[in-house]
């Protein structure tokens, strides 16, 4: 059950290792691109690409949804960024009931934005968990866990793939030790929830500390983009490092992108103008051509 290009290695895991993949479940198909024509999702198609049944309904807590998925009488369910809550009747459905693979080190970011949150924070390091699955919101208890360093100017979309391969092999590995691991209750200390992503957030505030403002661009790389103004019009800023430097908030220092904030610099190394495809800072350069003493 999952629905995101995240999830895919996972169903291609579980498949390679030769699990039997009765059924994918994902999102249903939405209007997406400029023909706004409903596009499958990634699960959606890869699943149809192995041969595997794919269902996407609108929810899962119908009559006609819970009896379909009782019908199927699996042994477990592997949930990954599914996007739907499942119910009681659906965790309790399968024989050794669903395990999730969750992209925090559990009890510190539960919920929708793990990733990104992680990132904006400052953390060191993220990893993934296994969990067995329960009512509440990322409370079950936890089978596996799995820890990687966040790299000093990794974004949002670098950590996604890392922690997605991850994800895939510490399931697989979980299938295999069932039977000999030890739940791990979570703990209360510790629980920060990653909320989901409020576009509000990606306006870049120059003013605060370079350590928070080099945080939040590449937290919020990809998607939606950290973004700024440059002669009236939105600019989104990709990639960016902490760097010295010293000017009044949002001023260009130099011709490479060292922007000023309210303490130290960042330097800008991704850009992406409205209606233009991203770049590297230097290509960027070489046609926008934002010059040392300009403001953002």
């Amino acid at each position: 059950m999952g629905t995101p290009e995240f999830s895919v290695p996972v169903l291609e895991a579980l498949v390679d290792a030769g699990h039997e993949v009765v059924c994918a479940y994902c999102q249903p198909p939405r209007p997406a691109g400029r023909g706004k024509k409903d596009r499958p999702t990634p699960v959606h198609l890869r699943a149809q690409a192995l041969g595997i049944p794919v269902r996407h309904p609108v929810s899962v807590k119908t009559p006609e949804a819970l009896a379909e998925f009782a019908a199927l009488d699996v042994d477990i369910a592997v949930v990954v960024a599914y996007g739907l809550i499942l119910p009681q009747a659906i965790l309790d459905a399968p024989k050794r009931g669903c395990l999730n693979i969750h992209a925090s080190l559990l009890p510190r970011w539960r919920g929708a934005a793990p990733i990104h949150r992680a990132i904006m924070a400052g953390d060191a390091e993220t990893g993934v968990c296994i969990m067995q699955m329960e009512a509440g919101l990322d409370t079950g208890p936890v089978l596996l866990r799995e820890a990687v360093t966040i790299g000093a100017e990794e974004t949002t979309g670098q950590l996604h793939d890392r922690l997605s391969a991850l994800g895939a092999g510490a399931i697989v590995r979980t299938l295999e030790q069932l039977d000999g691991l030890e739940p791990e209750v979570q703990p209360e200390d510790g629980v920060r929830y990653a909320a989901k992503i409020d576009k509000a957030e990606a306006r870049i505030d120059w003013s605060l500390p370079a350590v928070e403002v080099d945080r939040s661009i590449r937290g919020l790389s990809p998607f939606p983009g950290a973004w700024t103004e440059w002669n009236g019009a939105r600019l989104k800023v990709l990639a960016s490092r902490v760097e010295d430097g010293v000017g009044p908030p949002g001023t260009v220092l130099d011709d490479a992108l060292l922007v000023a904030c309210g303490s130290g610099a960042v330097r800008l190394t991704r850009l992406q103008r409205a209606g233009k495809g991203a770049q590297d800072a230097s290509e960027f350069q070489r046609g926008a051509a934002i010059a040392a003493k300009e403001r953002l």
